[in-house]
């Protein structure tokens, strides 16, 4: 939960994959509701992609298809978990020890 006048970092970018950021004391709000169900989407993916991965990498005969797949998908996972990850720590900071 944002606190007022405080910046929600939120999960996607915009043009020219600059940082968005929505200002709102209502956590309970559309767009607080959005960035929330997004945020749990992406962790989702990035869970799946992961497993997939070990299981690639583990595989003596995974083509070279495969890999290729996976260094196109990884990096975009990465990203979207470590903007999860900033904009939680953000609020984590802002709320003090009692939230933690």
């Amino acid at each position: 939960m944002t606190t007022p006048n405080e910046l929600r970092l939120l999960p996607w970018s915009g043009p020219g994959d600059k940082p968005c950021y929505l200002s709102t004391d209502d956590p309970d709000g559309y767009m607080s509701r959005l960035a929330d169900n997004m945020e749990a989407i992406q962790l989702g993916t990035a869970t799946v992609l992961l497993e997939e991965a070990l299981e690639t990498l583990g595989d003596r005969d995974t083509n070279l298809n495969d890999l290729r797949r996976l260094g196109y998908e990884l990096p975009g996972a990465l990203r979207d978990v470590l903007r999860v990850a900033a904009s939680r720590g953000h609020l984590l900071m802002g709320s003090g020890p009692h939230r933690i």
